[in-house]
C-alpha cells in the first residue's frame, strides 16, 4: 500500500513543482511521478541534516508532501541549469 501512496503523492509533488518551475507543458504524468519521487529523496536528504525534519511519502503526511515538493523544485532547478544554462 505504501508504494501506491508514494506514486500518488510523488505525482502531486512533481506536478506542483513543475507548476512552480514553469515546466508543466514539457512534462507528462509519468515524469511528474518520477520527479516527485526523486524530489522526495532529495528533500529528505537535505531536510534531515539541515533542519532535523523527516517526512515520508509512503504514509501520507503534510510534512512529507512539502519536503517532496521542495526536493522536486530543487531537482527541476538543477535540470534547468543543466539544460538551459540558467535557473528560471
Amino acid at each position: 500500500m505504501g508504494w501506491i501512496i508514494a506514486i500518488i503523492v510523488g505525482g502531486v509533488a512533481g506536478w506542483l513543482a513543475s507548476k512552480v518551475m514553469n515546466r508543466d507543458a514539457s512534462m507528462g504524468i509519468f515524469w511528474n511521478v518520477v520527479v516527485g519521487c526523486i524530489g522526495s529523496l532529495i528533500g529528505n536528504w537535505l531536510s534531515g541534516p539541515l533542519f532535523g525534519v523527516q517526512g515520508s511519502v509512503q504514509e501520507f503526511s503534510l510534512t512529507g508532501l512539502i519536503i517532496a515538493i521542495i526536493g522536486a523544485v530543487v531537482l527541476l532547478g538543477i535540470v534547468n541549469l543543466v539544460q538551459r544554462g540558467r535557473v528560471r
